[in-house]
Formats: structure tokens, sequence, C-alpha cells
């Protein structure tokens, strides 16, 4: 649901699929801005709330972090 949502929304940035272990950050795929909304995204569509020491490049940079972390907040 997480790559759906990136792909969706940056595909004029996106020739190929984006994989689940690539930085989104590093090839360009999101900016500050959509940073935000992605944030805005998880929390609504997974009903939690990431905390602020957990908002930091590293729990987003990949598909696979973006999971983790949504694991972690849920305590799964």
């Amino acid at each position: 649901m997480i790559k759906e949502y990136i792909e969706e929304n940056m595909d004029a940035f996106i020739v190929d699929e984006i994989q689940d272990d690539e930085n989104i950050f590093e090839k360009g795929f999101v900016q500050s801005i959509f940073a935000v909304q992605l944030l805005s995204f998880i929390e609504s569509t997974f009903n939690v709330s990431i905390s602020d020491d957990d908002i930091q490049l590293t729990n987003f940079s990949t598909i696979n972090n973006i999971d983790k972390l949504i694991a972690k907040t849920k305590g799964e």
C-alpha cells in the first residue's frame, strides 16, 4: 500500500517501479513536502501516530523501513 501511494503520487518522477529496499530520498522520488503528506497518509491509513522520535529520515527512506516503522508503532 505504501509503494502504491508513493508511485501514484510521484509518477512524474518515477521511471521504473520502486524497489522495497531502494532509498526513495536518494533517488529523488520524495521531497520534503511529499514527506509530510506521506506521514499523514501513513498515520491515517494505518491508524497509527508516529512519535517525534521516530520521525527520522532512516525510518522513511525505504518501503521496507516504513513497513517496519508501522509494525513497531502498532506493537507488532
